[in-house]
């Protein structure tokens, strides 16, 4: 059995985890409301962005714009995957590394070429030994802005232009709750718009253009794939909150029943010495007398 000296370290040392992971959970809840918010505000427009490039994309020739066609042969494929920078926040990272590793494993032999990009430390710390590492974007995940998924999104679209990649994926974690996320693995190049609203393919129409189809569509495509990849982040970064406050309340709780069966095992050892002590001094007396 421990002393009670121990024990009160012991006890001391988790108290003070308890605050500190107390503190953590309140810190992560309100970045989860700004976090939902932003979420929630990006996922209306994003449902009309993605309806009006279904329905005008749907009417025209995919091949005006070099994002909508299709590579002849597949042979190069690149990954970007999005994680947090910090942990503290369960299986969140893990499960979005285990995806992207099971891909690679089940997809290896049909590619000439797998490589990764990332948007958080954790996601490349895993992977930057492991896998063809492309880019590494640092500091991005804490804070997501458009700003930052246009420039992702261009250096995407250059790699699938140019040829040096014939399919891009990006997985991430979707919120759903602050308990669950899911994780997401999809394609978003080449984009195909048949796939975004089915009442485009099920009513296409005729439209006139002001400018031109393929000048609208030099815009709107790239456009849509860069918010397409904000709104991943925005998503990935609510889940990141919600799996961080979640865990962080469960740690406290953990926190908690230690503390309560320690100072259970404390007050044991305190009456085990106590009677110890009275066992000796009424000894001592019977054998003065």
């Amino acid at each position: 059995m421990s002393s009670i000296k121990e024990y009160n370290n012991k006890l001391k040392s988790l108290k003070n985890t308890q605050k500190i992971t107390r503190t953590m959970k309140m810190v992560a809840a309100s970045k989860l409301r700004r976090a939902q918010e932003a979420q929630g505000n990006a996922k209306a427009y994003a449902r009309q962005l993605a309806h009006m490039t279904s329905r005008i994309s749907a009417t025209i020739h995919p091949g005006l714009h070099p994002l909508l066609v299709p590579k002849d042969r597949v042979r190069n494929a690149l990954i970007l995957v999005i994680t947090s920078d910090r942990g503290l926040c369960g299986a969140f990272n893990h499960n979005a590394n285990k995806q992207v590793v099971k891909w690679v494993d089940r997809q290896r032999a049909q590619y000439e070429r797998i490589a990764l990009s990332f948007c958080g430390r954790r996601g490349y710390q895993f992977f930057k030994n492991k896998e063809d590492v492309l880019t590494y974007y640092e500091d991005v995940t804490a804070t997501p802005s458009f700003a930052t998924a246009e420039r992702i999104g261009q250096d995407l679209s250059r790699v699938y232009r140019e040829g040096d990649f014939d399919e891009v994926y990006t997985v991430y974690n979707q919120f759903l709750s602050p308990i669950s996320q899911k994780t997401v693995f999809q394609k978003i190049l080449p984009i195909d718009p048949r796939e975004l609203v089915d009442e485009a393919i099920d009513h296409p129409q005729e439209y006139i253009f002001e400018p031109e189809a393929g000048e609208l569509l030099e815009y709107l495509i790239p456009h849509y794939l860069y918010f397409k990849i904000h709104f991943a982040l925005l998503e990935n970064s609510a889940g990141e909150h919600g799996a961080r406050m979640s865990a962080m309340d469960n740690a406290t709780k953990n926190a908690s029943d230690l503390i309560n069966k320690y100072t259970l095992l404390r007050n044991r050892a305190r009456q085990a010495a106590i009677t110890t002590e009275l066992t000796e001094i009424v000894a001592g007396a019977e054998a003065i007398n």
